[in-house]
């Protein structure tokens, strides 16, 4: 993506939100290897990032925070969400409420900025999960009437070094075991985090992306099978990988209990009933071509290679 990063819109400073979080930090880290500064909106000043990055304090319902965050930049890229949580509100509260006041701010004060909004595949399908309800929610804020030049982009899952949330499933599967759900001809898609970082630079540098809104995977847009990953992982463990199907009832009961349990000890689940549906959903297809037609963005980390980056050599 070296002709993305020479674009006017990457010369810097970019502004990132979420850029603690997984996305955010690999983005920063690209920009930054490139020479390209960075401006990153932290709530606190003790925040772990990469050196070198300009830290604005405050969060998403801050106008000073945010006209720090924007003010002379070339590029804003929204990767701040909510993914755990044990109600509607917890994921509105950032993805819906807190993509509002980031828009409402440009308008009022840097109509015209580039801004690349980070969602979710989960949003073709509301009815799932609060999550994914409040990731369409936050995509129906954006229209012919917004002021800027904005830019959705839907990844499917995402996965690579420094991931959390596929990252215990993976090593489960690298000692031999495969928890998955008991779904019959499922298929998940997944895309690499460093593809997902080059599509970001792409939609940045591209015109023709302007005003759309993007489905994210790696080549194998119509998915795998489970027993298709659990291959893979043995491949190149070179070890048997066994799968072990979990009934959805039982993957809905355990979210039920995780949930109840949140409750009690304050904490924000991720597993809940609905993950379980979004987990027990049977086709996470996706197409990927019509933002190949508008950036010329292509996948590069087929899964052989992807899983080598999480799990290591055998």
């Amino acid at each position: 993506m070296t002709s993305a990063l020479s674009s006017p819109e990457c010369q810097g400073p970019v502004a990132i939100t979420g850029i603690t979080g997984f996305v955010g930090r690999a983005l920063a880290q690209r920009l930054l290897t490139a020479g390209v500064a960075v401006r990153g909106l932290v709530r606190r000043q003790d925040a772990e990032l990469p050196a070198g990055i300009e830290r604005i304090i405050g969060d998403l319902q801050s106008p000073e925070a945010l006209d720090g965050l924007i003010t002379g930049t070339s590029l804003v890229v929204h990767c701040a969400g909510a993914v755990r949580g044990r109600e509607r509100a917890d994921f509105d509260r950032v993805n819906v409420a807190g993509t509002g006041a980031l828009l409402a701010r440009i308008g009022q004060t840097h109509p015209g900025v580039r801004l690349i909004h980070l969602s979710s595949l989960a949003a073709r399908a509301p009815h799932l999960s609060h999550y994914a309800a409040s990731k369409q929610a936050a995509e129906a804020l954006f229209d012919d009437a917004t002021e800027c030049r904005w830019t959705l982009l839907r990844p499917t899952a995402i996965y690579g070094p420094g991931d959390k949330e596929l990252a215990p499933l993976l090593a489960s599967m690298a000692r031999g075991w495969a928890p998955t759900p008991a779904v019959a001809g499922a298929r998940v898609t997944l895309i690499h985090i460093d593809d997902v970082v080059d599509a970001i630079l792409a939609a940045a540098a591209s015109t023709d992306s302007q005003g759309g809104c993007f489905e994210l995977s790696d080549a194998h847009s119509e998915g795998y099978g489970w027993d298709e990953l659990c291959a893979a992982v043995a491949a190149l463990r070179q070890r048997q990988v066994r799968r072990v199907p979990v009934p959805v009832a039982l993957l809905t009961a355990a979210g039920r209990i995780n949930l109840t349990l949140a409750g009690l000890f304050r904490y924000a689940p991720m597993l809940s009933p609905g993950k379980a549906r979004e987990l027990a959903h049977p086709d996470w297809s996706c197409d990927y071509g019509p933002f190949t037609a508008a950036s010329g963005w292509q996948p590069r980390i087929d899964l052989a290679s992807g899983l080598a980056s999480v799990l290591g050599e055998p």
